[in-house]
């Protein structure tokens, strides 16, 4: 591949498996807990089966993640969790409404969060496989672009489908989308030969090679940094994403809906501005993106500690939508950078574990702090005091970025038209 631009055609191709699997989690967290709802009627029951995909994250993502490094077939080194993973999780999804009590209701749902985690690690890690390093933050915003979409896709066929025909149409049409998702990976997506090539080396050349990828003291207290300027951001993120509806309930006078599409305005701005983050972070630098995103989020989270205005919400998340854009996809580019050409996924599966691990304590910390204190406003500055020590956490890092860049404005219309 050319080293001087992206290839738009190849990464929107690649894009296809983070497409499949936000189509799949998208209809998994809307409606499995309305199937559980009619075994469990516990809220705590539900909400502790729905923790099991962020479980199953920390734990099997960076172990997959780590095993498709090492993995080397004539399919490629990630091809084969894919390959595996897919037509399981696509089976599993179509039986899942299909079964006729918890037990087998909980068999299937295990079985398709533990596959799901042990293909999500490489087919993201495809993505700085076939792109050229200084690309890679565009290319990780192409590649969202196409998860949000497939997302909009879940919810919005979904729900059409949902009252046509119940819980089994939308697990169908997201199983169907999953398989056609494989088959243009199989058809048009071939991992480059260098990140696969088992020829054999000589053991001196080996040794050099991994004392070569080994990181330096200095890039490890980056790696260290990152990672939990990673988990405080999504701590904050998550609280907001979690628990917005019921503060928009409970302190801003929204019914459900209401609250649900003002949430969905932040969804839909992030959207917008996947891909001119991803560019405007590999022109002025991924950390500098970053800082820009995190101070941009906490002065806008700042006014509604202390305001009950909807309107002043709406906009607020509006404006909020492109400054996550700026971090998150940002972000992932920084880790990969550290990782060596040989271990994006097990860099990948470290970056899943600290965003998932996140996700798990974060609502039961946050639920915590809401029932001591008794008031939905403290969401805010719980948010904002998670991005403050993910800033703090950032100003240790100094290391994740390209060499300085040398692409001009024709050279990324050039890769534009090809």
């Amino acid at each position: 591949m050319p080293e001087n631009k992206l290839d738009i055609k190849k990464t929107l191709l690649l894009s296809f498996g983070f497409f499949a699997s936000s189509i799949a989690w998208s209809i998994y967290n809307s409606f499995v807990p309305q199937i559980l709802e009619g075994y469990i009627a516990s809220t705590a029951g539900i909400g502790l089966i729905m923790t099991i995909d962020n479980i199953f994250g920390v734990i099997f993502q960076p172990v997959f993640g780590g095993l498709s490094d090492k993995t080397r077939t004539r399919f490629g080194r990630r091809m084969p969790y894919i390959f595996i993973g897919i037509p399981i999780c696509a089976a599993a999804f179509a039986l899942l409404p299909q079964m006729n009590s918890l037990w087998s209701l909980m068999a299937v749902l295990i079985i398709f969060t533990f596959v799901m985690s042990a293909w999500r690690s490489p087919v993201v890690a495809l993505m700085p496989d076939i792109t050229p390093g200084k690309f890679r933050s565009q290319a990780n915003g192409i590649v969202n672009l196409m998860g949000g979409v497939g997302s909009l896709l879940a919810f919005a066929g979904g729900g059409v489908l949902f009252k046509i025909g119940g819980f089994p149409l939308p697990f169908l049409m997201s199983a169907v989308m999953m398989l056609i998702a494989l088959a243009v990976l199989a058809l048009f997506v071939r991992e480059p030969k260098q990140s696969y090539d088992t020829q054999e080396t000589d053991v001196n050349e080996k040794q050099a090679d991994n004392a070569k990828e080994k990181l330096t003291k200095g890039e490890t207290k980056s790696l260290v940094f990152i990672l939990f300027a990673i988990f405080f951001w999504f701590t904050g993120y998550n609280a907001v994403e979690t628990f917005f509806t019921l503060y928009a309930t409970n302190s801003l006078g929204m019914d459900g809906g209401s609250a649900s599409m003002t949430l969905s305005i932040f969804s839909l701005t992030f959207l917008i501005f996947a891909v001119p983050s991803g560019f405007i972070g590999a022109k002025i630098g991924r950390k500098k993106i970053i800082l820009i995103g995190l101070v941009g989020l906490t002065a806008l989270f700042v006014p509604l500690i202390f305001m009950s205005n909807a309107w002043i919400a709406r906009v607020c998340l509006f404006l909020g939508g492109f400054f996550w854009a700026c971090v998150n996809i940002n972000s992932l580019p920084m880790v990969v950078r550290l990782s060596g050409e040989n271990k994006f996924g097990t860099f990948i599966g470290y970056y899943y574990f600290f965003s998932f691990s996140s996700q798990i304590v974060s609502p039961i910390l946050f639920g915590f702090i809401r029932d001591v204190v008794g008031d939905y406003k403290v969401l805010f500055l719980y948010s904002c005091i998670a991005f403050a020590l993910a800033m703090i956490c950032l100003f240790f890092v100094k290391h994740g970025e390209e060499e300085p860049q040398t692409t001009n404005a024709s050279e990324i219309l050039g890769s534009l038209e090809d």
